[in-house]
């Protein structure tokens, strides 16, 4: 599963908390050998990497219940 700033957003981040959390995912997965996340383009990563920096997980399936 991937996720996206506004994936975070909807899960109560600030504007720019999400997206640092994303960069920081994308750094994470090139730092594991993934080149790929090297992109400026890019704007999804998986969700495992953005559990990995906050170290915890992600509940996603309260924020369908409320959409």
């Amino acid at each position: 599963m991937f996720v996206t700033k506004e994936d975070l957003k909807k899960l109560g981040f600030g504007n720019y908390q999400a997206y640092s959390l994303i960069k920081q995912a994308k750094a994470l997965m090139v730092q594991k050998g993934f080149a790929y996340y090297n992109s400026k383009g890019l704007g999804q990563v998986p969700v495992e990497a953005v559990e990995e920096i906050l170290g915890t997980k992600l509940n996603f399936k309260e924020v369908e219940e409320y959409a």
